[in-house]
């Protein structure tokens, strides 16, 4: 068990950086053409577009990233206490 504890870490912390590259990328805006942005919006969309259905901008700010990322960690964290 403790082997699937440490693939769903690496999966959760891969994604996390995936996410937070999306966004750093996003401040310099980049052309959509781009291989690495299209990379990086077809592995986080599907996360974060059901997100930004729910959360509301806040003014230019898109705050479904920030969502996405603490929701990563608290699964992570739920999972690493329900399985021993």
């Amino acid at each position: 068990m403790d082997i699937f504890i440490k693939i769903i870490r690496v999966l959760c912390d891969v994604l996390t950086i995936i996410i937070l590259l999306r966004v750093v990328i996003s401040w310099y805006l980049p052309r959509p053409t781009n291989i690495l942005v299209k990379f990086l919006h077809r592995i986080t969309e599907p996360i974060l577009a059901p997100l930004r259905r729910i959360i509301p901008r806040v003014g230019p700010l898109d705050l479904s990233p920030l969502v996405a990322v603490i929701l990563i960690q608290l699964i992570y964290h739920l999972l690493q206490r329900l399985l021993p």
